[in-house]
This record gives structure tokens, C-alpha cells and sequence, in this order.
């Protein structure tokens, strides 16, 4: 029977790919799931320690505060082996969320003082070290999970690797909704924990596959290139309109997300004191999107690619963006935006997170890791910035309210023409066994 179930929801997966997307589930399963109980301590801690009229400026800042994080990741991806970076880079943050949570607890630096200042460096830097985790770690688990997995078994596996995914982003929001009772430096410091059983699950799955290669399906056949430059990514992404094409797919979202969720961020310090609770109530929001998401992974995300195809499912997401957009303009609240947000984002990682991935499977290794860091990292904040100056640009909730929702539709359109020339296009080179290089 529960052959069946899985047969059902994910096709006819060997031994050996249950084995490999399981280990991995888990592994993306700790790193999604300390991602979501960052992000709403980010938001709470920065409107406590600067101020929650500067989060569209913070936005914008962390454009700038990434750029040269994604040349030193472009120079690490010749340099060091790919799991190995899966290794260090969370590491790294690690040490760093260990430290914040010291300096959480200080009196006059932590959430001790109350009194919001734009000139409090500490608020600032924990804002840009969370964005920066969710631009690199997410894009790079996938840049491996891309050069390690054909097509086929990837329509059959992601998934997997999706579910594990939202159980842990609904586990991870749910020690933010109880703030009050761990208080800010506990929390950064549980942050700090989950972080590190990333490389150690990593470890644990390239120990599993000694003995068995995992070869980039890009470079069958394809003699050894030298090793590229820090621009290499922006050179093949401006090279070929199937990339540009999947930058629009990655990153038109950005733009509407930033702009409902700036207005539910800023509606919900309105209503609640204190950091521990806004914390709480992103944390319920998290929690809701991503057992959405969890949901639809479980019994929608692979059927509906397996059955329905890629161009489809990319093609339907904006179409659901769109008449949220209609039903927030129409109705604007705070549980009205609540529940536009639960359902964007819990589409988005169940649905075009998935096939946004497996648009890069007829790509070269540099395109997986090079290009696809910029698409992520780089094109990812700065579509966050460009719906963040909308957001600085309009004085009143209101206006932003009418015309960001204006824009937000107009964005759809051009965002649905897009999804069919890159579902198309995606279709062909499949067909033709042809590679982006």
C-alpha cells in the first residue's frame, strides 16, 4: 500500500534515489527550517533595534552588502569541491549566530534596550547576515543538487527534497511563536545548532555514495574547462535569453512578495509591542505558508509536473499570484495580507521553487553554480530592492496599498509571458539533449 502511495506522488524511484533524496531531504529539511526561524527574528529585531521604517532601505542595502559576497562564492566554486562548500559556507554562519546570541543578551546592545535607532550597527548587520544566508546556502544546496541529478530523476525526486523541506520550515517558525519563552539569544543560538547538522548530513550522504559517482549530467562526454572568473556567471547569464528568461522567473515574484509583505511586516508592528511578539506572529505566518506548501509538496508538486509538464506549472503560479494581488487590493487588512502571503509563499516553494530548479538540469556545471548564484543571490536582492524602493517611494500605507497593487498586476503579465517562453524552451532542450554552456 504505502509502495503505491509513493509510487503515486513520486513515480517509480530506485533504491538508490530514495536513499539520495532522503539523506538530502534532511539535510535541506535543517537548512530551511533554521532559515525560517531567522527570518522572523530579522524582521522582529530590526523594527525593535532601527526602526520598521527602515526595513525597505535595509532591502535595498543588502544589494549592495551581497555583491561582494557572490564574487568571493564565484572564486570558491573553482577552488573548492563543490560539497566541500556545503562544508564551510554554514559553518561560517555557525560562529557568527553563536556571537550574536552573546551580544543579544548585552544590556544596551541587545533587545534589552527598546529605544529603535537607525544608528544601532548590530540591528544592521544581523538584517544583512540573514539575507545573505538565504541568498548563498539555498542557491548553493541546489547548484549541487542540480550538477548531481538528470532530468528524470529529478521530476521524480525533488519533490522529496521539497517535503523535507517544509517540515522544516514549519518546525523552525515554531520556536519563534514562542519568543517570549526563549527569548531572542536562546533562539539565536538554536539558530546557530540547526545550522551545523547541514554539513554534517552532507558528510553523511557523500559517505552513503563512495563507491558510486555522482556526475554532472552537463559534462558526460565534455572535456575538462579551465577554470572561469569571478563574471563568468554574469557573462553566460547575459548570453543566452533562456537564463534571462529563468532570472525573470526567479526574481518577478521577488518584486510582488517584497512589496504585500513590507505592508503585512509594517501592519503587524502597528498591532503588537514588543520584538518577541511581531516575532510571534511572523512565526504563525511562516508556519502556516510553509504546511501549505508541505501539503501540496506531499500530494500536488510532483503530480502536477509529471502530469500537467513544466510550462504549465510555471505558467500557473502567476496566474495564482494575480488574483491574490485582486482580493488584497479589493479587501486590505492585516489577516487579509496574512493570508496572501500564506498562500504566495507556500506556492512558491511547492510549486516554482521546484520547477524554477529543474530549468537549470540542460545547463553546464558553470551555470548551475556561476550563473545560477547571480540569478539567486544577486538577482534575488535586487528584485527585493527594486519592490523595496516602491515600498520607500509611496509616503502612506495607503497609497502603497492602491498602487502597489497596480504594479504587482502589471509585473504578472509580463511575468506569464515569460513562463511560457522559458517552459517551452526548457521542453526543447530536453528533446534535443542540448546543453546551455
Amino acid at each position: 500500500m504505502a509502495a503505491k502511495v509513493f509510487r503515486w506522488l513520486w513515480g517509480d524511484l530506485t533504491k538508490e534515489e530514495y536513499k539520495k533524496f532522503g539523506l538530502l531531504a534532511v539535510a535541506f529539511l535543517f537548512l530551511i527550517g533554521t532559515y525560517w526561524l531567522m527570518r522572523p527574528l530579522k524582521d522582529a529585531l530590526f523594527m525593535n533595534i532601527v526602526g520598521k521604517t527602515f526595513i525597505p532601505r535595509a532591502k535595498m542595502l543588502s544589494v549592495l552588502f551581497l555583491l561582494p559576497l557572490l564574487l568571493l562564492y564565484s572564486k570558491l566554486v573553482d577552488l573548492v569541491e563543490k560539497h566541500k562548500l556545503l562544508y564551510i559556507i554554514p559553518m561560517f554562519y555557525v560562529c557568527l549566530f553563536a556571537v550574536y546570541g552573546y551580544f543579544l543578551a548585552h544590556p544596551t546592545i541587545g533587545v534589552a534596550n527598546t529605544v529603535p535607532d537607525k544608528g544601532r550597527i548590530f540591528g544592521w548587520l544581523i538584517y544583512l547576515t540573514i539575507e545573505s544566508f538565504g541568498s548563498i546556502l539555498p542557491a548553493l544546496f541546489w547548484s549541487f543538487m542540480n550538477s548531481t541529478t538528470d532530468a528524470a530523476s529529478a521530476k521524480r525526486g525533488y519533490g522529496i527534497i521539497i517535503s523535507g523541506a517544509q517540515i522544516g520550515s514549519i518546525a523552525g517558525p515554531e520556536f519563534a511563536k514562542h519568543a517570549s519563552y526563549f527569548g531572542m539569544p536562546l533562539l539565536a543560538f538554536i539558530v546557530a545548532v540547526g545550522i551545523f547538522f547541514v554539513p554534517v548530513m552532507i558528510f553523511t550522504y557523500m559517505k552513503s555514495q563512495s563507491g558510486n559517482a555522482t556526475v554532472d549530467p552537463s559534462t558526460v562526454g565534455k572535456a575538462k574547462k579551465p577554470a572561469t572568473g569571478f563574471l563568468e556567471g554574469l557573462r553566460l547569464l547575459f548570453s543566452h535569453k533562456y537564463l534571462m528568461g529563468v532570472l525573470g522567473i526567479a526574481t518577478l515574484y521577488e518584486v510582488i512578495g517584497t512589496i504585500i509583505d513590507y505592508q503585512l511586516k509594517f501592519l503587524a508592528a502597528e498591532n503588537y509591542p514588543s520584538a518577541e511578539k511581531v516575532a510571534e506572529f511572523l512565526g504563525l505566518y511562516g508556519q502556516c505558508a510553509n504546511l501549505l506548501a508541505l501539503v501540496f509538496a506531499l500530494v500536488g508538486t510532483s503530480y502536477i509536473i509529471r502530469t500537467f509538464g513544466l510550462r504549465f506549472s510555471l505558467v500557473t503560479f502567476p496566474i495564482c499570484v494575480g488574483a491574490v494581488i485582486l482580493y488584497v487590493w479589493l479587501y486590505p487588512s492585516l489577516w487579509v495580507f496574512f493570508g496572501a502571503m500564506v498562500i504566495i509563499k507556500g506556492l512558491s516553494y511547492a510549486l516554482n521553487n521546484p520547477c524554477k530548479e529543474i530549468m537549470y538540469i540542460p545547463t553546464s556545471k558553470d551555470v548551475k553554480f556561476k550563473a545560477k548564484g547571480w540569478i539567486d543571490g544577486f538577482g534575488g536582492r535586487s528584485s527585493k530592492a527594486v519592490g523595496s524602493a516602491i515600498n520607500d517611494f509611496f509616503p502612506t500605507m495607503t497609497s502603497l496599498m492602491f498602487y502597489g497593487s497596480l504594479i504587482s498586476l502589471g509585473i504578472v503579465g509580463v511575468w506569464i509571458i515569460i513562463a511560457m517562453y522559458v517552459g517551452t524552451k526548457n521542453q526543447q532542450l530536453v528533446e534535443t539533449n542540448t546543453i546551455i554552456e
